[in-house]
């Protein structure tokens, strides 16, 4: 725990995401990664020179997922929760029989979270995107749509006056599934109908047969994003000038 949230901070740190006396909402999809996020958090929050308060807020999709065990998880950290239920899955799945159902889906999470957020006058949402997420979004651009681009660690939504921030970016996938075994976190199963069959999940499997050949693949992709770098993606203390990441740290 002291290790990654001290990846964690220096991700807040590095771009500027946490400012003194911010209320700030955790997406909580009841997964690993969102659940980790607000444990590392909460942690961060004890001794954070610029204080901050934390709430959660999970979607339900509709899909028959029980988040009473999240609930209780949030209720022991003294963290606000809200669940907010949605007909999101079956309208896409049922309804609709979308092809190509994610984007449609995260665009629809995305208004139902902005609008909880709305009525709690919350204007922050930290999500659970990762070191790994972040090298597989790079790949799936270049991929899919021929464009160096990924998301950003801090991203402004002009039009809902919502700030998107990211502070797991220095913490590997393996390093969150440890965090949350460790820690017995509630992790509710997901019973998305395309979970493990998207591009992600195939840009995931061969990152994994590239990395046996070329071990500090992800390391390396991951510095060229911010040297190159990426629009937003360049920390606000230079490189060079402060000690470097290890890349084997943040991912196991």
């Amino acid at each position: 725990m002291q290790h990654l949230c001290g990846l964690v901070r220096r991700c807040v740190d590095d771009y500027q995401m946490i400012e003194a006396g911010d209320k700030i909402a955790v997406g909580l999809s009841g997964g690993k990664d969102s659940l980790a996020l607000l444990a590392l958090l909460h942690e961060l929050m004890q001794y954070y020179p610029k204080p901050y308060t934390l709430e959660a807020i999970t979607v339900d999709m509709g899909l028959g997922m029980d988040f009473s065990p999240v609930a209780a998880y949030c209720e022991r950290l003294g963290v606000p929760f809200t669940q907010v239920k949605t007909d999101i899955g079956p309208l896409i799945f049922e309804v609709r029989q979308e092809k190509n159902p994610c984007s449609m889906c995260a665009k629809m999470r995305r208004g139902a979270l902005h609008t909880a957020m709305a009525e709690r006058g919350i204007t922050k949402i930290a999500l659970g995107h990762h070191y790994d997420d972040a090298v597989e979004t790079f790949l799936l651009s270049l991929f899919y749509e021929g464009r160096i681009s990924c998301f950003q660690p801090v991203t402004y939504l002009s039009r809902t006056g919502v700030t998107q921030i990211r502070p797991m970016l220095y913490v590997g996938e393996k390093a969150v599934a440890n965090l949350a075994q460790r820690l017995e976190l509630p992790v509710v199963e997901n019973r998305c109908p395309a979970d493990k069959s998207t591009k992600r999940q195939e840009v995931k499997e061969l990152l994994v047969q590239l990395q046996g050949r070329y071990p500090d693949l992800k390391t390396k992709i991951f510095g060229a994003m911010q040297r190159c770098p990426l629009p937003a993606w360049e920390p606000s203390r230079p490189l060079r000038a402060r000690k470097a990441l290890d890349g084997q740290a943040r991912e196991d």
